[in-house]
């Protein structure tokens, strides 16, 4: 088959159009049929989140029910995405479906070379005692110009695009009480 240029960008106009019109079609059509047909959709509770992918920070609606998620979707309301999502937002279901996903901590011990699974009270006391330990040998309670500053180098924090601006907030406030300066966000790097 001889495919002039002219035919190629022919075929490939009349391709996204009908991409994007099927799309749009689909997509209002399925998600009312949902929310007619399918029982667990029509009575989930919903709540918004952030999208965890990336520093863009998209808005998600998420349809729960009998303590499983049931539905995603992008959150209409929201001032950045206003409903739409890439194609990493849109598989982010998968994300709590996956049958690898680490549910429970992992301690591998120093120079080991298997995981062991460990509770959450352990695995939430070992890090705060690795934070203490850490805090302390780096802490510097006075400059060389004898000013206060009562600050730790030994320790720095790189935020998540997965918090929102309260989540932030408080994380930012625990770190500046531990006295880290050395504080960036994902989506500045």
């Amino acid at each position: 088959m001889k495919v002039t240029r002219r035919d190629f960008l022919k075929i490939s106009g009349v391709t996204v159009s009908g991409a994007t019109i099927g799309g749009l079609g689909l997509r209002g059509t399925s998600m009312a049929g949902a929310r007619q047909g399918n029982v667990a959709v029509k009575y989930a509770r919903e709540s918004t989140t952030i999208c965890p992918y990336c520093g863009v920070g998209c808005g998600l609606i998420v349809s729960a029910h009998a303590g499983k998620i049931v539905n995603m979707e992008g959150d209409p309301d929201h001032p950045i995405n206003g409903g739409s999502l890439c194609s990493k937002g849109q598989a982010i279901r998968q994300v709590s479906e996956n049958p690898w996903r680490i549910t429970k901590p992992l301690y591998r011990k120093q120079g080991g070379t298997q995981w062991e699974e460990v509770t959450w009270d352990w695995a939430y006391n070992e890090i705060a005692k690795k934070i203490k330990k850490s805090r302390d040998a780096g802490f510097t309670r006075v400059n060389k110009n004898g000013q206060v500053v009562n600050r730790t180098d030994a320790i720095a924090s790189i935020g998540s695009a997965a918090l929102d601006n309260e989540e932030c907030f408080i994380y930012q406030k625990w770190l500046r009480a531990l006295g880290l300066v050395y504080i960036e966000h994902q989506a500045r790097i």
